[in-house]
């Protein structure tokens, strides 16, 4: 889901949280070593995250934020933040050639470059949440 949260709206904060869980606790955070990914830069997109970026000049940048059931990631372009809210079950990730990270939900994708060591590992964090995460078997739906 691909959504505008500029703005204190309370259904769409409700939706994410449905969709994703709510954040996690300050406990949970300090446990995990940090539930937020440090700056990434985007490097390619998908069609509408696109055209949202193009309509700035800045540099094209992303950070991703864990929670229970997923992650979101969140980008700006002009004085807006957009959110790509994206639950375990529908995340993809590749690793590409050159340090490259794709994520992916549905019709939706960004890559990111990972060139550093912390963002590697923030990855790999976020492999680990989601195998542990997803259900393997209708039983466990």
């Amino acid at each position: 889901m691909l959504v505008n949260v500029s703005y204190n709206n309370k259904k769409i904060r409700e939706e994410v949280d449905a969709l994703v869980g709510k954040p996690f606790a300050l406990k949970e955070r300090w446990s995990m070593g940090g539930i937020g990914s440090p700056k990434l830069w985007i490097t390619e997109t998908s069609l509408e995250i696109r055209n949202l970026l193009i309509l700035d000049n800045n540099l094209d940048s992303c950070n991703v934020e864990l929670r229970p059931k997923g992650i979101i990631v969140r980008f700006r372009s002009l004085l807006e933040t957009f959110a790509l809210v994206i639950p375990y079950y529908k995340l993809t990730l590749y690793k590409g050639e050159a340090f490259v990270y794709s994520i992916y939900m549905d019709h939706h994708f960004i890559k990111v470059k990972a060139d550093k060591p912390n963002i590697q590992k923030f990855f790999k964090k976020i492999m680990d949440l989601k195998t542990k995460n997803t259900p393997t078997a209708l039983e466990d739906l």
